[in-house]
Order: C-alpha cells, then structure tokens, then sequence
C-alpha cells in the first residue's frame, strides 16, 4: 500500500510541474485580459460560460473498508443577461458513479447516471460598494438516477446561495444550500440536507490557481457530517483557440457518516472555458 501512494504522489508532483509549465502561452498573450479570466474561473456567479469535466475517486468505504468510488462530474455554467443589473447563472452537476466492493459479495456495485442537482443564481452583474460579490436563488435535487443503488429516489428543493470577494489575487467567500426533500419513493428515506462550501485561493502571474476548501453536507435526518477538505492547484492554458483549465487536487476526510469514505481521496478536473 505504502509503494502505491508513492507512485500516486510521483504523478502529483509530475502533474503539477507540468501545470506550470504550461502558464507562459497564456502569460505572453493579452496579460490584462487573462488575469481577469482567471478571476472568473474562481467566482461561482460570475458570466462566464464554461464546461467542467471533475473526476473525483474515494476508497476505504463500507464496513471492511474494502469500497471503492469512482464519479465523473460534468458540470456545465450557463449564464444569462437578465437586464442592465441582473445575471441568471445556472449551474449544473451531472454525476457519473462507479462503485466496488462497498458491501461483501458485490451487493452494492453499481454504474451509471447519479442524481442531477441545478442551481440557479440571480447574480447583481457588479459588485457592492464593498467589493462583495454575491447571488442567490433555487436549488432543485432531480432523480434522474439509472440505478437505486445511485441515488436518493426523492425530489428535492431548497434555497442556495454565495458570497465572495476577490483583491490582491485573492479569492475568498462561501457558497452554501440546503435540500428538502417533498416528493418521490416514500419507502426511501427524506432528504433533510446542508451544504457548506468555505473556499479560499490565491492566483498568481501565471494564471495558476492554490486553493483549499471543504464541501461539508450534514444530514439532519442522521445527524452525521461529511468532510472533505480539498486542496487543488489549478493551470489556466490555451491550446489553439481554446482556453482550457487543469486542476489536480487531493482531499483528507476529516469527517464522514457511517460507512463513508476514510483517508485520502484525489481529484482531476479539466475544465473548457468560452469568455465572450
């Protein structure tokens, strides 16, 4: 096991170096405006359009901690000009799961479509007086998953909300929602969910991004938290015409319900950006 994790920090570290490397064709080329877009990749409500693929793994789950989970999230941002003052950002989080090994004899693998969550943000398309950068709105949980191993079998609906303020390359702020269940299979149990997502980075000449955050969910029909606290470096590039972010990131699970993950988790995120 411990020859394992080695090779994995070798690729990080290998990753990584290459992340940087890649700065300079966007350093050469229309400073100013890159350094904005920069910003903008790290700004939830902000207008621009954008097309994350996240991969996210996680192992040590289930009660002889032998499971293994795989989810690829394809996370689309739409944005829309409501008027003079006002922007509409959707966002959408559409997982792809595998999972392994989770419980003995296989009675928990499964593959396939997770359940969809959207979030709408009406966003002020400037910033307060203070520098706060802020949006609010509805956040809808679909069933869309493929198998009942997946997902919740419940629709559900809350409020969610962000605020941030970005100066000196710094990016700090909070983006949060919480879920209720009101309709779907009544044999399964009811959503009653918080999400909480405290994130801080900091951006530097290159267009390379060091952030930490955690995206804690507790459920208060359980009573249990989940923790992950995610560390990430991030590369903005251009290949061609196409703008393009890399992200490598690794997680420590401070906290996790029963059964849940344990330990280290790892994720890899490319991301397409289309600015106007």
């Amino acid at each position: 096991m411990k020859h394992k994790h080695s090779g994995r920090n070798v690729a990080v570290a290998m990753l990584s170096a290459s992340l940087v490397a890649a700065a300079p064709a966007l350093a050469q080329d229309h400073a100013v405006a890159y350094t904005e877009l920069a910003k903008k990749t790290l700004n939830p409500v902000a207008d621009l359009a954008s097309l994350p693929f996240q991969y996210n793994y996680d192992e040590k789950i289930g009660p002889t901690e032998d499971g293994k989970k795989s989810v690829l999230n394809i996370q689309p941002v739409i944005p829309f000009s409501l008027n003079q003052e006002w922007n509409l950002i959707s966002r959408t989080i559409v997982p792809l799961i595998d999972q392994k090994d989770i419980l003995p004899n296989g009675a928990a693998d499964a593959s396939g479509l997770g359940d969809i969550v959207q979030s709408l943000f009406f966003s002020p398309k400037k910033p307060t007086e203070s520098g706060w950068i802020w949006g609010a709105g509805p956040v809808f949980l679909l069933p869309t998953a493929s198998d009942d191993l997946l997902g919740s079998k419940k629709w559900g609906i809350g409020p969610t909300a962000v605020a941030l303020k970005q100066e000196h390359g710094w990016t700090m702020g909070m983006l949060a929602n919480h879920i209720w269940s009101f309709a779907g299979d009544s044999d399964r149990q009811d959503i009653n969910a918080t999400f909480l997502q405290p994130f801080l980075a900091f951006t530097t000449k290159t267009y390379t991004s060091f952030s930490v955050n955690t995206e804690s969910t507790y459920d208060w029909t359980t009573e249990q938290w989940s923790v992950p606290v995610n560390f990430a470096v991030t590369q903005m590039f251009k290949i061609g015409q196409q703008i393009m972010t890399l992200q490598l990131g690794v997680r420590y699970w401070a906290d996790s319900p029963t059964n849940g993950p344990s330990g280290i988790g790892y994720r890899l995120q490319l991301g397409f950006l289309f600015p106007k």
